[in-house]
């Protein structure tokens, strides 16, 4: 097993944070970037790593493509960066990828797209009280405009009660575990640590692409060699990629959706029915029990169980759909054709570390309560080592591609349904029985993009090194 640097590694990657329950991403441009990057020299000691809290508030940051040419890197050293950070999330290639259309199109955007001031940092902001919070952000913006930053957008980033996101379900019950990090779970879970952090070997057991300095500039000797021998200096080692979209979620349209579709004949609701759809399109139960276990009512409480496969238990999916949004995102071990343990060891391959808070008030919907007041949504975020084959390929070949497994005009319920098909275009979600397939027709759209990007988190040592640009 590698010895991870665990003091150099940001800590929101391998902690949640649940500790710090309110917290603010502060999305900032640079004005002055001799200024900035002075004012990041300082504040360098604050930046929370895995194994450093830092006091009673926690701090991490990261960088868009932009924010590091802003800094002075040069185009040949950011050119080594994966192409996807690169490019950013509104090329008209991710677009058509991410299904970021109509009502979700950058253009409609407010932070994040073309129409929008440009964004170079992500500055998070973790406390224990909403007060020290709002204390911490104002004392930031003072020194923001001595110190050659803009605040353009500010995003409020809650925990959720019970851990249960706006639609009413229980969030963030299956994570993968960084071998390595001091955290450890199911066996099954126990990842690879190079699946997330630059510098370390992936499950395909080598070294995920890294930015490595094409031309020299900065202190150099602070950064280390590159692991695969090369006589360059390595930029990302001990850092990671962080994927943010603000989710507008549709309450009110998304229950009275599945009112009238499990309605009783004489057109009065039916909560019971009307839950346990919404509970098969999820895969889990509000609770968050799994349908694997409890295919027929939610037991109650609240569950964090994540000790369960498909293959043995529910291999033609008459507890838990094929189709089903948890299901979809992380097949476990009956990912299409091939066998369990092959199945498991290509899942693997395909996993991100979530890290998802809420924004709007705190409102938890259900099949008689469906109606928030403001704009309610998630903040979705995850890490991951390799944009493209973990982000990217769960939101597209898993998510929006409507065949999957046996099915053929079925996207991902909550995140793959587009607003407005093509004519003729069919949008169901199958649940199979054991005589025959029911149908949900028409299913509609009810998450709406907000507003995303691609960050770079560095380690602290490489934090300090662009300083030195």
């Amino acid at each position: 097993m590698e010895q991870l640097e665990l003091s150099e590694i940001q800590g929101l990657l391998v902690r949640d944070y649940k500790e710090m329950p309110f917290s603010k991403y502060l999305l900032l441009k640079v004005t002055d970037a001799t200024k900035a990057k002075g004012y990041l020299k300082e504040i360098a000691n604050d930046i929370t790593s895995v194994v450093e809290n830092n006091g009673d508030h926690f701090f991490n940051i990261g960088f868009t493509s932009e924010g590091l040419s802003a800094f002075g890197l040069h185009p040949k050293n950011l050119q080594s960066f994966i192409r996807e950070f690169r490019e950013g999330m509104v090329t008209p290639h991710r677009q058509r990828l991410l299904g970021d259309h109509e009502s979700s199109d950058p253009q409609n955007w407010n932070w994040g797209g073309p129409k929008n001031e440009p964004i170079h940092l992500i500055l998070m902001v973790f406390e224990q009280t909403e007060e020290k919070l709002d204390a911490s952000i104002q004392k930031l913006l003072i020194t923001f405009d001595q110190n050659g930053l803009q605040a353009v957008h500010i995003l409020k980033a809650d925990t959720f009660p019970d851990d249960k996101e706006h639609f009413g379900f229980r969030d963030s019950i299956s994570q993968p575990a960084i071998v390595g990090s001091g955290v450890e779970g199911l066996e099954r879970d126990n990842i690879k640590a190079g699946e997330f952090v630059l510098g370390y070997k992936n499950e395909y057991n080598v070294h995920p692409d890294t930015p490595l300095l094409k031309e020299p500039q900065g202190n150099m000797e602070m950064l280390p060699p590159d692991p695969d021998g090369s006589d360059q200096k390595d930029l990302g080692r001990n850092g990671t990629y962080f994927v943010l979209r603000q989710l507008k979620e549709d309450v009110d349209g998304f229950w009275n959706f599945l009112n009238e579709k499990s309605k009783n004949e004489d057109g009065s609701l039916n909560a019971e029915e009307s839950t346990k759809l919404a509970a098969k399109m999820m895969g889990r139960w509000p609770s968050g029990a799994p349908l694997v276990k409890f295919p027929d009512k939610d037991p109650g409480g609240l569950s964090d169980d994540n000790d369960f496969v498909y293959t043995e238990t529910d291999k033609l999916g008459l507890r838990c759909p094929f189709g089903s949004h948890t299901r979809r995102t992380n097949p476990r071990d009956n990912f299409e054709e091939t066998g369990p343990s092959e199945s498991l060891k290509l899942t693997r391959k395909h996993r991100i570390m979530r890290r998802v808070r809420s924004y709007g008030e705190k409102y938890v919907g259900s099949a008689t309560q469906h109606s928030p007041v403001d704009e309610v949504g998630i903040l979705f975020g995850c890490f991951n080592a390799d944009i493209n084959r973990q982000f990217e390929f769960i939101q597209y070949t898993w998510a929006n591609y409507p065949k999957f497994k046996q099915l053929y005009a079925d996207p991902d319920p909550f995140i793959g349904v587009k607003e407005n098909p093509a004519e003729g275009v069919m949008q169901q979600f199958t649940i199979p029985t054991e005589t025959h397939n029911k149908y949900v027709d028409g299913l509609k759209s009810f998450v709406t993009v907000k507003g995303g990007a691609y960050f770079f988190f560095p380690s602290i040592t490489a934090l300090r090194y662009l300083t030195t640009i």
